[in-house]
């Protein structure tokens, strides 16, 4: 249904980030006191959809976000606002789509942690 609306994303996008949002809520859970609400901000969601995905897709986690549409952090925003209007998710008065723009760089994000943090230096052989 929400694809009919708006055909920007895969449906693969819809279900990760359920799945993201809900690893974000245990793990907010696990580091901080239990929270009465269950509600993240903008801010944490995106650093939990970056978590989750390193873990689920590891260092194929930019093709595949870039395969499902989503290609920078308002991507996010704009599927997490499709969710709440069709009522799978909900949100505060002070939610807002603009509240994912300019979260990370995906590169960054998502690309360096599989690079190599130093390069080694080979010594020549000393031939005599």
């Amino acid at each position: 249904m929400i694809r009919k609306e708006d055909s920007r994303y895969q449906r693969g996008a819809y279900y990760f980030l359920r799945q993201a949002l809900d690893f974000s809520l245990k793990q907010l859970q696990q580091e901080d006191k239990p929270r009465e609400n269950q509600h993240l901000s903008g801010q944490q969601l995106l650093e939990g959809i970056r978590r989750f995905g390193i873990q689920q897709y590891g260092p194929m986690v930019l093709q595949v976000l870039n395969y499902w549409g989503i290609k920078e952090c308002r991507d996010f925003g704009n599927v997490v606002f499709n969710l709440v209007e069709c009522r799978v998710l909900g949100k505060t008065e002070q939610d807002r789509p603009e509240d994912f723009d300019g979260g990370y760089d995906f590169l960054e994000a998502f690309d360096q942690p599989f690079r190599p943090r130093k390069t080694l230096k080979m010594k020549r052989p000393v031939y005599r």
